[in-house]
């Protein structure tokens, strides 16, 4: 492959998260759950809105879940791994922009579209990271990772502060009032989803096929029995994924309780969506820094080195008290969150067998769902029983320790001695 190739086939890769970092800011973090609230289930008290969302939200987790492994085989086995992520992004984009289209009051409808855009979104990504091992060689996966999810904040933002004007100024685009820019919101995001996602379907190649179509299905359910075997055999794999089950239930759980914890404090709302955007633009550079980083001193390393700076985060929100100080948390935060998760990322894709990488990374991302699982109801449970929400925050401190010693005991030499490649700590 040509160095000129190469680099399209990078950049093309990386404006994916570009692309699909709208759906995640504006709709999953942004406007949805206020949408769905005041719009959509009006008639209802919040804390049933919220109900219905969080069964939503469990929904499409509990579906990629189930089909994650399969599908990532089976894509593995027949060479699609692009077309399934430009089919199920497609999928999502639709659905996004038909947000728009459900009338006042329609929950259920709306409920729908949502879990099947966030299970578009979700399969999306799978495919997604596993490409990350065709489109760039070995030694640069660390600051390719961190160069996506840089591209994911700064577009992801730019998107959000976009909608978040037309939100508050309805009048300055021509909108009728907040709502309905609120809902052109939607037709934006997943405009941009589906025209940012271009240059990964021109520019990217699609790695080869393992067996014919007509034989994936079977052989794919009888990969995922080998993988599970082979994973228990595995130890710096399964090591790896425990780890990281832990620090990032701990690193998503920020990302979803942060509002409400805020509110809690009594924070307003504009304080909540200055910080979110805050988060965003500080994330596009430190996900490269973290990126670079993690090529100088070692992947795990700098996975340790954000771990304690989360600590630190999480030990301050537990006595701040100005926003300011929420400002200033939400910009640390903006420094770590991308480079955790692209280090992450590269980190595993170092550990598995290149060939199986769509069904590896459907074990990753399972992960990844199922670890909401532990976080969210444990930062609740801690403020029950302390008798204060910042007592919360000792959970999450709980699960970052955790992770960063099991993270310590994997055995990268091991892994990559099996990998033929040379150490990568």
């Amino acid at each position: 492959m040509s160095t000129q190739h190469s680099r399209r086939q990078i950049w093309a890769w990386a404006f994916y998260d570009w692309a699909n970092s709208g759906f995640a800011t504006v709709v999953l973090a942004g406007f949805f759950p206020l949408v769905f609230q005041d719009y959509w289930s009006a008639a209802v008290e919040p804390a049933q809105a919220n109900l219905r969302l969080g069964l939503g939200n469990g929904a499409a987790s509990l579906c990629i879940v189930l089909l994650a492994p399969l599908i990532g085989a089976m894509a593995d086995r027949t060479g699609t791994k692009k077309r399934a992520l430009l089919a199920f992004a497609l999928l999502g984009a639709l659905l996004t922009a038909g947000f728009a289209l459900v009338p006042q009051g329609q929950w259920l409808w709306a409920l729908g579209l949502f879990v099947l855009a966030t299970l578009g979104f979700m399969a999306a990504n799978l495919f997604y990271d596993a490409l990350l091992i065709s489109v760039a060689p070995r030694q640069r996966w660390h600051a390719v990772s961190g160069l996506g999810f840089a591209l994911g904040y700064l577009g992801g933002g730019l998107l959000y502060l976009g909608c978040v004007v037309a939100v508050l100024r309805p009048e300055w685009l021509g909108f009728a009032g907040a709502i309905h820019a609120a809902l052109a919101a939607f037709v934006a995001t997943g405009v941009w989803w589906a025209v940012f996602s271009l240059p990964l379907a021109v520019s990217v190649s699609e790695p080869p096929a393992l067996q014919a179509n007509r034989a994936a299905l079977a052989g794919g359910l009888q990969q995922v029995w080998q993988t599970l075997t082979h994973l228990r055999a595995n130890r710096p794999v399964w090591m790896f994924l425990i780890a990281y089950w832990l620090y990032i239930d701990a690193l998503g759980t920020t990302i979803r309780m942060a509002v409400a914890y805020g509110r809690s404090l009594g924070f307003a709302q504009a304080d909540l969506i200055v910080a979110l955007l805050i988060t965003q633009f500080v994330g596009f550079p430190a996900a490269l820094l973290m990126g670079w980083l993690g090529q100088r001193i070692g992947p795990r390393r700098g996975i340790l080195l954000g771990i304690g700076v989360y600590i630190v985060i999480c030990v301050w929100a537990a006595f701040i008290q100005a926003p300011w100080e929420f400002y200033a948390i939400a910009a640390l935060v903006g420094l770590v969150q991308g480079g955790v998760q692209a280090l992450s990322r590269s980190l595993y894709a170092g550990l598995i067998p290149p060939a199986r990488a769509g069904e590896f990374f459907g074990f990753y991302n399972l992960l990844g769902k199922f670890a909401a699982l532990i976080g969210p109801p444990l930062f609740g449970l801690f403020g029950v029983w302390f008798g204060d929400v910042r007592y919360s925050m000792l959970a999450l401190i709980l699960l970052f320790i955790a992770g960063a010693l099991m993270l310590t005991r994997v055995d990268l030499q091991e892994a990559n001695n099996d990998a033929g490649a040379a150490p990568n700590r």
